[in-house]
């Protein structure tokens, strides 16, 4: 679904992300950890397009297609979605007609998707406008499921979140994923959830999120270079005990 390769990224003239390679399968969901000023949000950046995050070398490719400097909207209509930590508040402009927008050309059901996301009677007010952090994730998750994307990027989802809106955040992302439930082997044992055909890159700095999205695989961030990949719950155990630096000189 996505290869990157020997990515390279300049941000006013400074070198953020250095050398990133990194492979997403269909129906795989990756988590990126990082300390905060690691890059984390510049790679989600520079995969969507977003002018200010320079390509300096390297590639990024989706679904097979070079897509190193298509603009973001190409990459929008190609299947790429984003979710923000801080998504901007734009006065005058209703969440319903945003929603529709994300649709494109598919015929959506705006109201039935708002319940969904528990946001029917935020759907008239201005896009984030006065919305609280919960508020503003479940907006973006609700964009995201009139956009249904094949790659979902979600940039720190459960920042600001309290645990209700945390746990209808992972239930949202798991549809997006179409990752449905898997009755439980045992009784004692969790459910299990089936692979989908969609993708995600998650990043967090916490990994609170972890306990309500399955994870197929983990990567760490740091100082701008990939330094580890293997389980999302390994590393997020391993960086709890002996913090990011130790991820990187294992890696190194």
């Amino acid at each position: 679904m996505l290869k990157i390769e020997d990515l390279v990224v300049e941000v006013e003239g400074r070198t953020i992300l250095n050398r990133i390679n990194l492979e997403i399968p269909e129906g795989e969901t990756h988590i990126l950890f990082g300390p905060n000023g690691s890059g984390k949000s510049t790679l989600m950046m520079a995969i969507m397009g977003f002018s200010g995050y320079r390509v300096s070398s390297g590639r990024i490719f989706f679904k097979g297609e070079d897509i190193t400097h298509l603009p973001i909207h190409e990459r929008a209509r190609r299947g790429i979605g984003v979710a923000f930590q801080r998504p901007p508040a734009i006065n005058g402009l209703k969440t319903r007609d945003v929603v529709s927008l994300c649709a494109g050309q598919k015929v959506v059901d705006v109201g039935g998707l708002a319940r969904k996301a528990n946001f029917e009677t935020f759907l008239d007010r201005d896009l984030n406008l006065n919305f609280s952090g919960g508020e503003m994730k479940r907006s973006e998750m609700l964009q995201l499921l009139a956009q249904s994307p094949d790659l979902v990027l979600l940039d720190e989802p459960e920042s600001g979140v309290d645990l209700e809106n945390v746990v209808l955040l992972g239930e949202i992302i798991n549809e997006l994923l179409e990752r449905g439930v898997r009755h439980r082997k045992a009784p004692d044992t969790p459910p299990h959830r089936k692979k989908g055909t969609k993708s995600a890159l998650v990043i967090t700095h916490t990994g609170h999120i972890l306990d309500y999205i399955t994870a197929d695989k983990g990567h760490v961030l740091y100082n701008g270079v990939l330094c580890c990949a293997r389980n999302a719950r390994e590393i997020l155990q391993w960086i709890r005990e002996y913090g990011y630096e130790e991820c990187f000189k294992c890696a190194s």
